[in-house]
């Protein structure tokens, strides 16, 4: 009787109820004290800093500015299709094996890297005092008419952009394996025709990024032309701030338009990269919108969540 007893199942009791603790973020919390702090100081010495900001709408859409950003954008978009066109020149020179044509190319990118922009402009500005008669055979003038603010800052920042770009380039084409390339060979396909149809096309994926931040960062670098007497963003403004006296306040009218011409093309850039990104991963990036949702949500979880039952 007691082993029967013994073989009888006691009866199962109730999983005894979990109690989730959650986890208490609190360097979310200082860290964001600290953030806004900051932030609000520095909006407190600028709200008091001797700054008519009243002024500065009445500057933004003035025909002088608008004229210089303008100017800006045009000679941006020139410097970089140069810089474009001769990167790819050039990064194809680098990985020939022919000797000659390699060492040419890593020279001019080892001059066009280690000197600063600037330098180059003023030293294409100058350029008649060294060439004071440009003499091509079929067409001969004065240098200081050729060299016009236009085209020093077209070869200054374009030649410039070629020695980064042909790296990028290069690092593009490298990035392609091999195999395409032998694949192709085998085809009957010649070294030109790879490179066009089957080596390019791929190593765009690696090209497109760097080289939107390139056409970026060439927005901004544009800027050094006003030391060649161009009338892009910069010269436009100081020109009005000698006449108003406003100096700080058209230097933050430029530094609106800087930042709304910088907006629109990093857009752009996003989308392209989303693009040709549709071949290389599953999940594309989320979009502009999708990152603002998402953010927005990231927000919300900030507060405490429910305890579990």
């Amino acid at each position: 009787m007691t082993d029967i007893v013994d073989k009888v199942p006691a009866p199962s009791l109730p999983p005894e109820q979990i109690k989730a603790i959650p986890v208490r973020h609190y360097g979310r919390w200082v860290s964001g004290v600290v953030v806004i702090a900051i932030v609000a100081l520095i909006g407190i010495a600028f709200s008091n800093a001797k700054i008519n900001y009243s002024v500065i709408p009445d500057y933004v859409f003035d025909p002088g500015i608008v004229a210089g950003a303008w100017t800006t954008l045009y000679i941006s978009v020139l410097a970089m299709v140069l810089g474009v066109a001769l990167g790819v020149v050039l990064a194809v020179m680098r990985l020939s094996s022919n000797p000659v044509t390699s060492t040419v190319a890593w020279f001019y990118i080892w001059f066009f890297r280690g000197t600063p922009v600037l330098v180059q402009l003023l030293l294409w500005y100058n350029i008649a005092l060294v060439f004071p008669v440009l003499n091509l055979g079929f067409y001969k003038d004065e240098m200081n008419q050729v060299m016009t603010p236009v085209l020093t800052a077209l070869l200054g920042l374009g030649l410039n952009e070629a020695a980064y770009m042909s790296e990028i380039v290069r690092a593009g084409i490298q990035s392609v394996d091999e195999g395409q390339t032998e694949a192709s060979h085998a085809l009957g396909m010649t070294q030109g025709q790879t490179l066009r149809r089957v080596v390019l096309p791929q190593a765009m994926r690696v090209i497109i990024p760097p080289t939107g931040n390139e056409f970026i960062n060439m927005l901004k670098t544009s800027s050094l032309a006003y030391a060649v007497q161009l009338p892009e963003l910069i010269k436009k403004a100081t020109d009005i701030s000698s006449a108003s006296l406003a100096v700080v306040e058209m230097y933050f009218v430029a530094c609106i338009w800087y930042l709304f011409l910088t907006t629109i093309f990093s857009i752009v850039q996003y989308y392209i990269e989303r693009r040709y990104a549709r071949g290389s991963t599953r999940n594309l990036p989320p979009t502009p919108f999708q990152r603002l949702k998402k953010n927005l949500r990231m927000f919300g979880s900030f507060r405490r969540p429910e305890v579990a039952r």
